[in-house]
């Protein structure tokens, strides 16, 4: 697959955080008055039908809620549909934080290679040689880690090529929702991972881990001997003014506004309904457990697209699929999905999604250039859908409507 070249740049430099960037980044924000917020205008542009009827129809297919941000050439457009609470009336706040889930993994990439454009870190040096404490297999590369073709387990449990499932971290059903509090140690997590047999050989396949962010994540804290944390306010938030993004740590609550999330789950063979607003994501450590808003989400992905977080040939490293690993969201570079969605359509998007374990989902696309973007959050309700069908068809839908200009 070829891409447009991306502009030579030089690397994101710090700048200095605003007051309202570290008051949210402290966790100081107020929750219970920003979460009654009344719902700002849904449109920030062009009033957009086609793209409110799509929202619409993807709540109605059995979501509670969804808000998404489209910016084209149209200028940008943001909305909303469903609801903000079950059983209350009021939308889903167009300007609203959400847990991203595995959208992170992109963030935490393009941390990775501003270290290697600085020489700090080599992509093709061994894991191991930054981090020996852990004992890792030295044949698994920075490059391996972050495309997944490392071959570790991935510590909320594993498939193997047998068939065989061996369990880690409860992070589905009941165990999942009486431990949602739980704080986890990134360390813990890798170890856990690394005490059980890896899934194959490192660079022999692709299995997408998380293991292999939270090791991510040790690696950045070892070579700055700074928190992963501040090197995303350093490098990243700051730098973006990304005022709605948060690394939470052990911290359970959104900032607000925020519409609510749920999980369906079977107790003792009756299905039941929570709340999980609240919960602790120090179980996706680098992995899974930033929030943001859509504008953050935006802004940030559109400038990685245009080349003003990385130099153009660490952005084109990224941009290299590994072909074994073609699914829904196109195949796998570093941090960031590639898919062709066709001539007719805006043919090569890059990606990333994202799902903490429950209640919420994100997505986060843009064309090559960084000019045709989409974020939005869904938020999950109290409907018995198969999210396995369910979904596939809501992002088909979506984009369609964004980047092939049909629903």
């Amino acid at each position: 697959m070829r891409f447009p070249s991306p502009p030579a740049t030089k690397v994101f430099r710090r700048v200095v955080v605003t007051a309202l960037a570290a008051a949210l980044l402290a966790g100081t924000a107020t929750h219970a008055s920003a979460d009654s917020r009344p719902v700002p205008n849904a449109a920030a542009g062009p009033d957009r039908p086609e793209l409110r009827q799509v929202i619409q129809e993807v709540v109605d297919s059995g979501y509670a809620g969804l808000q998404m941000r489209v910016h084209d050439q149209r200028g940008d457009w943001v909305g909303s549909a469903g609801v903000r609470k079950l059983g209350e009336a009021a939308k889903p706040p167009t300007d609203g934080r959400f847990w991203i889930g595995s959208s992170t993994k992109s963030f935490t990439a393009t941390l990775v290679l501003q270290l290697v454009a600085e020489g700090r870190i080599g992509l093709d040096s061994p894991v191991a040689g930054y981090l020996p404490e852990l004992g890792l297999d030295r044949r698994i590369t920075v490059r391996m880690m972050l495309q997944h073709t490392s071959g570790l387990f991935n510590y909320t449990g594993e498939y193997y090529n047998d068939g065989t499932y061996v369990p880690g971290i409860p992070a589905t059903g009941k165990e999942w929702v009486d431990n949602r509090f739980h704080t986890y140690q990134p360390e813990e997590l890798v170890r856990l991972a690394l005490s059980k047999p890896a899934k194959f050989a490192p660079g022999t396949n692709w299995s997408y881990a998380n293991t292999n962010y939270t090791l991510a994540l040790l690696l950045i804290e070892k070579v700055t001997g700074r928190s992963y944390a501040e090197e995303m306010r350093r490098r990243i938030l700051g730098p973006l003014g990304l005022r709605g993004t948060v690394v939470p740590g052990a911290r359970t609550r959104l900032p607000g506004p925020y519409a609510h999330g749920y999980y369906r789950y079977q107790d003792a063979g009756q299905w039941k309904v929570v709340d999980v607003t609240r919960q602790n994501l120090s179980l996706l450590a680098g992995a899974g457990d930033m929030i943001s808003t859509t504008q953050d989400l935006q802004t940030y992905f559109s400038a990685l697209q245009s080349g003003k977080l990385l130099p153009g040939p660490l952005l084109a490293e990224m941009r290299k699929p590994d072909p074994r690993s073609t699914g829904l969201f196109g195949q796998y570079g570093l941090g960031q999905y590639v898919l062709d969605t066709g001539p007719d359509c805006a043919g090569i998007v890059l990606n990333h999604d994202g799902s903490p374990p429950g209640g919420y989902g994100s997505l986060m696309y843009s064309t090559p250039d960084g000019s045709k973007t989409l974020t939005a959050s869904l938020t999950m309700g109290d409907a018995a859908v198969d999210q396995s069908v369910v979904f596939p068809k809501a992002l088909d839908k979506l984009i369609k409507a964004v980047f092939c200009g049909t629903s």
